[in-house]
């Protein structure tokens, strides 16, 4: 059974968070309110314009316009999702298929290779840290697995080209020698070899949506919808709301742009931000997973 608890609902509402969109909304929030109370003044108090104006019907447009600006915020939200999810689900495969080679082997190398077995423990999370900082641009720490016995292999890594390609090719390049050596057999081979593929899969996977960004033309004319919309909103409810104007323009561009704004963020779920996939925090769980399924 599900717990309800009201305290967490106020504590949402009234905390701001640091991935709340307050916080980057807040100066054009700010001005916005300027803005609607300085066309509030205008009409009402320096133009004085009446009921009978023109200028009172402007609201049609805002109703017509309305379900196409709806629509096109949900279509945009829902395909920033979507490459979210993917992003998500891809390295959530990463995890699993980590885990599946990390048990093969585990049953596969004979107990006295303490040698491979240790090597297999480093490599596996490597190439997971390697994709995290291949992802975000960062420089690969790979040197948190090298060790004396191992040092060799994992200094044939360069930095400037692409790491996790080559992590995955050390790890297809072991697995051979291990098969050429006689201790790994044809069968165990292809046994292996889903997962082994697998990596460069995701990776693929993971740079399309990376390097796929949405088309900038789309992004560019919601925004421009949105700012027409909103500045244009003050001038026929003036007469409705009176300076009661300004709160409510302010929280319809809140809202809408908000929407935008958290599309954007989740558009590239590998970017850093606080909604963006944790790879970071999965990188360390494989890690901790490898480490407990490879006996030593």
């Amino acid at each position: 059974m599900i717990s309800y608890n009201p305290k967490e609902w106020f504590t949402f509402i009234f905390r701001i968070h640091k991935a709340d969109t307050v916080r980057q909304l807040a100066p054009l929030i700010l001005g916005i309110c300027v803005y609607a109370g300085l066309v509030a003044y205008l009409e009402l108090e320096y133009w004085r314009l009446s009921d009978k104006s023109y200028v009172k019907n402007i609201p049609v447009m805002h109703s017509l316009l309305g379900f196409a600006i709806s629509m096109l915020l949900v279509f945009r939200t829902n395909t920033a999702y979507d490459r979210w999810w993917e992003g998500r689900k891809l390295w959530g495969s990463l995890v699993n298929n980590s885990r599946n080679l990390a048990l093969k082997l585990n049953v596969i190398l004979p107990a006295e290779e303490k040698s491979q077995r240790s090597f297999f423990r480093k490599i596996i999370p490597a190439y997971a840290y390697a994709l995290h900082n291949h992802l975000h641009k960062e420089q690969t720490r790979i040197e948190l697995f090298e060790d004396e016995e191992h040092k060799h292999i994992f200094n044939k890594i360069d930095r400037e080209k692409h790491v996790p390609n080559q992590v995955a090719s050390l790890i297809f390049q072991h697995i051979q020698q291990l098969h050429q050596q006689g201790k790994i057999s044809g069968e165990q081979l292809i046994f292996l070899n889903t997962e082994l593929q697998s990596f460069t899969d995701i990776c693929g996977a993971c740079e399309r949506i990376k390097n796929t960004p949405i088309p900038f033309s789309y992004s560019v004319f919601i925004k421009k919808f949105i700012f027409i919309y909103i500045m244009t909103l003050p001038f026929g409810y003036v007469f409705q709301l009176g300076f009661y104007v300004i709160p409510v323009v302010a929280f319809i561009f809140y809202v809408l742009a908000s929407l935008e704004l958290i599309a954007e963020e989740i558009e590239d779920p590998f970017g850093g931000d606080a909604n963006d996939v944790p790879t970071d925090m999965i990188a360390q769980n494989i890690h901790r997973n490898v480490n407990d399924l490879i006996y030593i």
